[in-house]
Parts: C-alpha cells; sequence; structure tokens
C-alpha cells in the first residue's frame, strides 16, 4: 500500500492534470499581467483590483492594466517588484512542474513576492507549506518556464 504521502501527491497530480485542460493557455493570460488585474495594487491596496485600459504598461512582452496614472509610475520604476511569481501562474500547480492559469482573487505575498493560486482550496493546501512549495516551485520554474503549458 503506498504511503499516506506519496497518495497525497499522486492525489495533487491527478487534480492538476484534470484541471490544467480547462485553465491552461498556451501564452500566459492571453498577453495580459493577471487578467488585466493591478499588479501594484495587491501591494499598496492590499487587494485585487482590476485595472482600466487607460494606465497600461508593457513589461517582458506583456501589458498590464493599473487603476491609476500613479500605479502606472510606481511598476515602471521597479516592475520586477510587482509581477507575480512564475508568469502569475498557480504556485501550487508550479510546485508540481505544472503550469495552471491562476485566479487573480486568490493571492498573497510572501516575502515581497506577489503568488497567485487556482482556486481557495489549493491556496489553502499551498500556505500549509508555503517555504517548502516556494522552494519547490522555483525549482521546478527552472525546468518548465519555457515550455508551453499544454507541452507539461
Amino acid at each position: 500500500m503506498p504511503s499516506p504521502r506519496l497518495l497525497l501527491m499522486f492525489m495533487t497530480l491527478l487534480f492538476f492534470t484534470v484541471t490544467t485542460t480547462s485553465f491552461a493557455i498556451d501564452e500566459p493570460h492571453r498577453g495580459t499581467g493577471i487578467g488585466n488585474y493591478d499588479p501594484v495594487a495587491y501591494f499598496t491596496d492590499g487587494k485585487a483590483v482590476v485595472g482600466n485600459d487607460h494606465h497600461v504598461a508593457m513589461f517582458r512582452g506583456v501589458t498590464y492594466y493599473f487603476i491609476s496614472k500613479n500605479n502606472q509610475e510606481i511598476f515602471a520604476a521597479d516592475s520586477e517588484k510587482y509581477v507575480p511569481a512564475y508568469d502569475g501562474y498557480c504556485a501550487y500547480a508550479v510546485a508540481f512542474g505544472q503550469k495552471v492559469e491562476a485566479n487573480p482573487q486568490v493571492w498573497k505575498i510572501v516575502r515581497g513576492t506577489l503568488y497567485l493560486n487556482v482556486n481557495a482550496d489549493v491556496q489553502q493546501t499551498w500556505e500549509k507549506d508555503i517555504s517548502g512549495n516556494i522552494m519547490r516551485a522555483d525549482e521546478q520554474w527552472e525546468q518548465i518556464q519555457d515550455i508551453a503549458p499544454g507541452d507539461l
């Protein structure tokens, strides 16, 4: 009989295999960062806020939307600080070598980095070992960052 830990890992991978089909896309967020949510607002307002097309900026080929000119300027001054980890894919999925489009309303800032997850249940599991999951995701990201979600 497999160990409980091995069984949990298998079930988690099975979950991501099933959900990847419905959530993953070939380009992160269809060229827009965080599904049009303002990346600066997570840090300054402490909430997920949809930006608008009056205030936009490009970073690494991705368009980000902002709620104000001020947030746009903050982003322009230090873009790397505000973009989400793993190009905005679900942090927990990345820890298992998968790219699953995250829900911009399910997020957490850890040590100054924005992490997104696919849903609240997955985030709750991710939060049980944030440091370990970030460490695994960082290692996996090195291997998968240039691979399209459908090819994983």
